[in-house]
């Protein structure tokens, strides 16, 4: 039987414009058009996307879940500033989820569980041949989200899911300095940690998320001092 949206048009009209208002905005502050601290002023939205405030509220409500927009005590919004300063105390703890996670899934995964990590693997692989920078940062989120997922903690899972979240722009940093252009062995370590999941062997599935972590944390580190190089002043 066909499934029938019986909402009124006016709500299923909000709701597409509410969605469209959040795609949106995610893609230019995920691509860095909107840089942190931008401000956003929903009057302008509205007579941009050429709809009510109410809508803009709600995709802008939607985002400060995802932490990338924050409201200002005067009740103001911007974009959410990445906090550089404590950079390490981040990189500390995505590591650890990586290697705790792919740990546990390679101990407790179902074959359910590999084949949603192999068919996102698949998209992943996909994105990086197309040069889909945002797509790669979806995917990326995804495939280690079902890993976390397939490691059966859900505390485990909250938090790597909060963390792939926070890391989105700093992704979107580290595919910028290749150009978009991600090299392929850095492709070949997802299939890597697949193979030890699928294995059963704990130690190698570690081993790789780490190598993992760390090459990422060490590119945007690179990229950093060398932006630090260039503008002192920053």
């Amino acid at each position: 039987m066909e499934d029938k949206d019986n909402s009124p048009p006016t709500e299923r009209k909000r709701g597409s414009g509410v969605k469209r208002v959040y795609d949106v905005l995610r893609d230019e502050i995920l691509e860095l058009a909107l840089p942190p601290g931008t401000p956003v002023d929903e009057v302008q939205l509205a007579e941009r996307f050429g709809m009510s405030r109410t809508p803009i509220r709600e995709a802008l409500v939607r985002l400060a879940g995802e932490g990338l927009v924050e409201t200002l005590p005067n009740r103001s919004t911007m974009v959410s500033n990445i906090d550089f300063l404590n950079l390490n105390t981040f990189f500390d703890a995505i590591t650890l989820m990586y290697r705790v996670t792919t740990r546990l899934a390679a101990q407790k995964h179902s074959a359910a569980d590999l084949d949603r990590i192999r068919d996102l693997q698949e998209k992943y692989a996909q994105t990086v041949a197309s040069q889909d920078a945002l797509g790669m940062i979806a995917a990326n989120r995804e495939f280690h989200a079902a890993i976390a997922k397939a490691g059966r903690n859900p505390y485990y899972h909250s938090l790597m899911i909060r963390l792939l979240d926070d890391g989105r722009r700093l992704l979107r940093l580290y595919y910028q300095s290749f150009d978009d252009r991600l090299p392929e062995r850095y492709v070949d370590e997802h299939a890597q940690i697949i193979d030890a999941i699928a294995r059963g062997d704990v130690e190698a599935a570690d081993r790789l998320a780490r190598v993992h972590a760390d090459q990422i944390v060490a590119q945007i580190q690179r990229l950093l001092a060398t932006d630090a190089r260039q503008h002192p002043a920053l």
